[in-house]
């Protein structure tokens, strides 16, 4: 074991003996009769413990923060019920010679009277505790955990499937992802597990209200029988004394109920209490104000205190007029963004980056850090999971603050050339129909801005229902970033600069020199540079930089064409496009092209300025589209990925022919396959044969 994890186990350790020493001593309780120094101390310890529950519920930011909330309701329940039962055996046994000091303190002092008086008045506030706790504080609170665990459970599907997006989409990664499906998971067990241990501090209520009978009948029965006191006697002392402990045993289970309350319906919420707080009430500075010129109205009614609402009065219009010049200055002031190291910034001109991200203002919050900079972090994740795929480290994404846009526009530049814009609406969701909604709800129609797929903005409020309908429910930052990462992928190409060939060429050095010193005495870096940009215009990643280096300077010496090197290097890595494209037992479904169109494709190539091109007749090619969208078609029906399967000759040419028309669509070699994976037909393409015939 590390010397580091050693004070851990020990702390570790030393807490789960403490935790069941705890349990055993409850069980004790419950059993042998206890010093009434003990009682007090114990009592003492049962409030403060409530207390501290209550506070670490007001701090916490997300319910997920404090999981163990409902082992501690079932704790605190017990322990207060095992003292409920050492202060009766002691209240009972020893009557009027009882002195535990927390129990005669509630009796008396906090009752405020003494004799008949305090008695009744102690009947009245314990009822009146009571009732406030078992008919409002802990009936809604049960029925709040009810509806959460419900409500939880029920959108559980939709929020995977929004992860599951996120993933599909680049912006998390596996781990990310495996991360918020735990997550995931832990809020629907502590939803399940606070629909559950609600009903204890229910039951606590009940059992409490059982035992305050019990000990004033059982106490006035002994007394009067058993210790031949007067009715007068026996009434001022076992009735003062159950009304003290039944106050001193309620006040912790009235914290407790409230603190359930508290951490059910703060579900929505990423602050603590006191945070949202502040934030919520000082939106509206003219509340404040309405409020301070009604209390001056109501003073001048004659028979109000005066003396008091004028000052609050003024007060509350102070108030107003603090949060106004704050609300003014936050709005005549311009929000500067800092830039983010390794991630993005704002500049005030924007240069010819390789990428930039121009957004309109009413998008600034979204990557300002003093409002969570949500954006900014969701593109570190998009720079590291686009590395990971494809082997492209891209450089910073620079964004602008553009005012030119509208308020909630956004467009993706790449270097300077604007690739796509889109607009959001802020403060709504998007729900994206993936095609298996169970039940339409109502919303602003819409295009999802990536993928062009059905969907509707709706509002916050909706979010929960449209999940549980089978929407994909994502936020303006997963929109963003959605789209963003999408265009990485289809213009991969394009970023990738000749400076950054070199650097990860330099880089490479440090562990593959030989790889390096033979591809450099081959090929310059432009020429690696070319054929690096048609593997990715080719969505292939070239995270095995060394396969390709090394498949490039093998075969260099044969021919320096492009389209032949990069051919060389599909095929160094075969391995790694099979496993791309084959099924969990190894298959591979492909279309594949009959002989007799192989051959009229590779008889139509022609000598160009740019290289060999196939050139077929207007008719033949407009065939040979509708049945490749055809093949396309009957496999995506199928839930598999289009790929057409040629001969190693036959596929740049075909790549050529369809790179304009045909999107979606991946093309492999017969040479590109490798042992250990199957190749399964499931549409063949013959147009060539009809066509020439």
């Amino acid at each position: 074991m590390a010397e580091g994890s050693m004070p851990a186990a020990i702390i570790g350790n030393r807490s789960d003996f403490f935790v069941a020493l705890s349990v055993v001593f409850v069980v004790v309780m419950l059993i042998v009769p206890l010093p009434t120094i003990l009682l007090d101390f114990l009592m003492i310890i049962n409030v403060t413990l409530s207390l501290v529950i209550i506070l670490v519920v007001l701090y916490t930011k997300k319910a997920l923060e404090f999981t163990i909330f409902p082992t501690m309701l079932l704790v605190s329940t017990v322990f207060g019920l095992a003292l409920n039962v050492s202060s009766t055996r002691l209240i009972l046994s020893q009557g009027s010679s009882f002195n535990g000091r927390i129990i005669q303190a509630f009796g008396r002092f906090v009752v405020g009277s003494s004799g008949v008086d305090g008695l009744v008045i102690g009947i009245i506030i314990f009822i009146i505790l009571v009732a406030v706790q078992f008919f409002v504080i802990t009936k809604g609170s049960t029925r709040v955990a009810e509806v959460a665990a419900r409500f939880t459970l029920d959108s559980l599907p939709g929020k995977q499937m929004a992860i599951e997006a996120e993933y599909n989409s680049g912006t998390l990664t596996e781990e990310e992802m495996t991360k918020k499906k735990r997550e995931l998971e832990r809020e629907v067990d502590f939803y399940g597990a606070m629909d559950g241990a609600s009903k204890f501090v229910s039951g606590n209520v009940r059992v409490g209200i059982l035992i305050t009978l019990v000990n004033i009948i059982g106490g006035l029965v002994i007394g009067i029988t058993l210790r031949g006191e007067s009715l007068e006697i026996a009434a001022n002392t076992y009735i003062a004394l159950t009304i003290g402990d039944g106050l001193v045993t309620q006040i912790p289970t009235l914290l407790i109920s409230t603190a359930t309350g508290l951490i059910v319906t703060r579900a929505v919420s990423d602050g603590s209490f006191g945070s949202d707080v502040s934030v919520q009430f000082s939106r509206q500075s003219r509340v404040y104000a309405i409020t301070g010129i009604f209390l001056v109205a109501l003073s001048v009614l004659p028979g109000f205190p005066w003396y008091i609402l004028l000052p609050l009065a003024g007060l509350f219009i102070s108030l107003s007029v603090v949060l106004s010049r704050r609300k003014t200055k936050a709005g005549t002031v311009a929000e500067v963004i800092k830039e983010k190291e390794e991630d993005a910034e704002i500049p005030i001109v924007a240069p010819l980056d390789p990428m930039s991200l121009e957004i309109g203002y009413a998008l600034v919050p979204l990557v300002d850090k003093s409002k969570g900079a949500e954006l900014l972090d969701r593109i570190t994740g998009i720079r590291r999971e686009i590395a990971i795929e494809l082997g492209l480290v891209l450089p910073r994404i620079r964004i602008v603050d553009n005012m030119r846009l509208q308020p909630s526009e956004y467009s993706i530049k790449i270097r300077g050339v604007e690739i796509c814009k889109a607009t959001l609406r802020i403060g709504k969701y998007l729900a994206i129909d993936p095609g298996n909604v169970e039940s339409k709800i109502d919303g602003e129609k819409t295009k999802e801005p990536t993928f062009g797929l059905d969907a509707l903005w709706i509002q916050e409020s909706e979010r929960h229902r449209a999940e549980r309908s089978g929407y994909t429910v994502v936020d303006a930052p997963s929109i963003i970033t959605t789209h963003l990462t999408e265009i990485i992928r289809r213009h991969a190409s394009e970023i990738l600069g000749r400076q950054d060939v070199k650097q990860m060429i330099t880089t490479l050095n440090d562990t593959y020199s030989a790889v390096v010193e033979d591809v450099n005495k081959q090929l310059s870096t432009g020429e690696i540079h070319k054929v690096l940009q048609k593997l990715l215009s080719e969505r292939v990643s070239i995270r095995n930089l060394v396969s390709i280096l090394e498949a490039l300077s093998d075969f260099a010496p044969v021919s320096k064409d492009t389209e032949f090197l990069v051919e060389k290097a599909r095929q160094s890595l075969g391995r790694q496009l099979c496993a791309q494209y084959a099924d969990e037992n190894n298959q591979i479904h492909v279309s594949t092209l009959d002989q007799s169109l192989e051959k009229l494709i590779i008889d139509s190539r022609v000598e160009s300025s740019s290289g060999v091109v196939p050139v077929l007749q207007p008719s033949q090619y407009q065939a040979l589209i509708r049945d490749v969208e055809l093949a396309i078609q009957q496999m995506t029906k199928q839930g598999l990925y289009p790929i057409l399967l040629c001969s190693e000759s036959t596929r740049p040419l075909l790549r050529k022919l369809l790179q304009i028309d045909v999107n979606q669509l991946s093309i492999l070699s017969t040479r590109e396959i490798v042992s250990g994976y199957t190749i399964l037909t499931v549409h063949r393409i013959r147009i060539g044969a009809e066509v020439s015939s």
